[in-house]
């Protein structure tokens, strides 16, 4: 096992979108979930869009709405719908941070966390083999659906999360390294000597301006370090 550990969000990170917001499209295009697991977003969605409101607020609605209507799925048909939705988008990702994955790997022990649900986050690491990924998760009972119980909650608590990590496999974050966009990804940030806050909402960057953390901005093919 490596001793350096480098920590990655993934949507907005490393995916230039968000897994769960196209999984949650897709589990309605293909008839897993009602329309209205669309229609109950789209006003939310639509007022970012436009710059009337946060992408924080938009995702957490999109949280909201596919806790609800994941429950009485079958995990089956759930996975058969992230494995499309990966295959078609997995190579949709920034430059910045899919070279520096390249240049840590083998010298990092390489760690995905994402608030996206388990079962896609990991068909997307089967393409770009992180050591390990952490994901949110829920509760399926013995025939395979799910209850709607949610057993790991990565969206809100990416802190805890990390140092359960960091403690059960007995890694130091001593020289660790970790990127984030969103004062989501506060938590593990404050915990590693190198955070980056790549591409970073309104509440990380003047976060990261308090705390003097590395800012990065790609805009179409340029990369900017603030």
């Amino acid at each position: 096992m490596k001793n350096k550990i480098a920590i990655f969000d993934i949507d907005g990170t490393i995916f230039r979108s968000s897994l769960l917001i196209q999984l949650n499209f897709a589990l309605v295009e293909y008839g897993i979930f009602p329309p209205l697991a669309k229609t109950e977003i789209d006003k939310r969605r639509l007022r970012w869009i436009d710059r009337k409101d946060t992408y924080q607020k938009y995702i957490e609605k999109v949280v909201e709405v596919f806790n609800k209507r994941i429950r009485g799925c079958h995990q089956e048909d759930f996975k058969k719908v992230g494995e499309l939705v990966v295959q078609e988008q997995k190579n949709r990702v920034y430059t910045y941070t899919r070279e520096l994955i390249k240049n840590l790997r083998g010298k990092y022990f390489l760690l995905a966390i994402s608030g996206s649900p388990e079962e896609v986050v990991k068909e997307f690491n089967r393409y770009w083999k992180f050591d390990d990924c952490i994901a949110y998760r829920y509760e399926i009972d013995k025939e395979g659906f799910y209850t709607g119980k949610v057993l790991s909650n990565t969206f809100r608590n990416k802190k805890q999360t990390v140092l359960d990590y960091v403690k059960k496999y007995n890694f130091s974050l001593k020289d660790s390294i970790g990127v984030g966009d969103t004062e989501m990804d506060v938590g593990f940030l404050e915990l590693v000597s190198q955070p980056i806050c790549f591409n970073p909402n309104h509440g990380l960057y003047h976060i990261a301006k308090e705390k003097k953390w590395k800012i990065v901005i790609e805009r179409k093919d340029v990369i900017y370090n603030i």
